[in-house]
């Protein structure tokens, strides 16, 4: 048979290319690095001029262009409004860069390939440390929750991600960072994972995979390779500079309202009020807290902005705390979703395990501060 009746088609492996490498695509990725290393020294230096003098532009703008008066309940909620918000934005913005350029590290089917086979208690701390480095919120981590149980993840270490993906990642650091300070950004941030670890350890110790849908026990199967990740540095940057387009993009209206709710209690409420009933006196305001939080459905984005104006007129820091990590943590959406997957009783003990653990977080900082 001659080489010219072969069928390229019929082979193993492809037509062999010409070894020659276009140059132009050879210097492609190198170039675009070398431009975008270029450019971020000049940005980070105008960052931080612009976020320095936040400050006097706020007092400048409300005193001086407004010309609101001093002392003033309007003036007092504008001043914020108008320091907070160019803020938090701000440093939403820088730190949704650095976390996508983490992230293009952990596609979905490789943060899936980490995790299966992994024993529960090493598990779950890896999914816990994983949920804070994935864009999900509640509602949009349950459908890769679903990804993650049909592979062969255990069970108990998917309810850790689930858990830690909504209420522990870059959004809530940068606002408890701006709003708060890095103490309690570190106090929420380390309960937050406890909360995601212990919750998700002792709904595998519980054995509860006879809970889930029989549609879902069905397509259990081992989890499947999945192919490297060929990005380029250059790729990965572009991939922050997306994640701050698509992030930045939906929650800033959050950030804006929850900031605007926030300006309001900031400069109108009289202080002390939120101590009578949110305060460590109030030995029933922990749970409520945390009932009322439940179908407060939120981001961090919207809520946290309203907690650090609860906590400036008098609401203790454990029940402010707990609060926040039910609205973020659970939500009656996410129960919805979750009930195509799984029976009542797995979700009711999904419930139940992560308001105790939120209740202890806020009872423990309530006793020790």
């Amino acid at each position: 048979m001659s080489a010219s009746n072969l069928d390229p088609k019929a082979c193993c492996c492809p037509p062999a290319e010409p070894m020659t490498e276009d140059p132009a695509e050879a210097r492609g990725p190198r170039s675009r690095l070398l431009r975008y290393l270029g450019m971020g020294p000049p940005l980070l230096v105008a960052w931080i001029l612009f976020y320095v003098s936040l400050e006097s532009l706020a007092k400048f703008l409300t005193y001086r262009v407004l010309g609101l008066p001093a002392h003033e309940h309007l003036s007092h909620a504008v001043e914020f409004f108008v320091f907070e918000t160019p803020k938090v934005v701000l440093l939403l913005t820088l730190v949704v860069f650095g976390v996508g350029i983490v992230r293009s590290f952990f596609t979905p089917e490789r943060t899936c390939r980490v995790l299966a086979g992994k024993r529960e208690s090493a598990g779950n701390v890896l999914a816990a440390l994983l949920g804070v480095v994935t864009p999900f919120c509640t509602c949009s981590a349950v459908p890769l929750f679903i990804g993650f149980v049909t592979s062969g993840v255990p069970l108990g270490v998917t309810f850790s991600f689930l858990i830690s993906a909504p209420m522990v990642n870059e959004i809530a650091v940068v606002l408890l960072l701006g709003l708060f300070g890095w103490k309690v950004a570190v106090v929420y941030m380390s309960t937050g994972l406890l909360v995601a670890v212990t919750a998700g350890w002792v709904i595998g110790r519980l054995s509860m995979e006879r809970h889930l849908e029989e549609w879902v026990l069905e397509l259990r199967t081992s989890p499947a390779c999945v192919a490297e990740d060929a990005r380029t540095w250059a790729d990965r940057i572009e991939y922050g500079g997306q994640a701050v387009r698509e992030i930045v993009g939906k929650v800033w209206v959050y950030v804006v309202l929850g900031i605007a709710v926030g300006a309001g209690i900031h400069g109108y409420v009289p202080e002390g009020l939120l101590a009578s009933f949110m305060g460590k006196s109030a030995w029933w305001s922990l749970p409520l807290a945390v009932l009322l939080g439940v179908p407060m459905y939120s981001n961090a984005a919207g809520i946290i902005p309203v907690v650090h104006a609860l906590l400036e007129k008098g609401a203790a820091l454990g029940t402010a705390l707990a609060f926040m990590m039910a609205v973020i943590g659970l939500s009656l959406p996410e129960a919805v979703i979750l009930r195509k997957v799984l029976k009542p009783r797995l979700i009711g003990v999904f419930f139940g395990a992560v308001a105790a653990g939120i209740l202890v977080v806020g009872a423990v900082f309530n006793f020790l501060l």
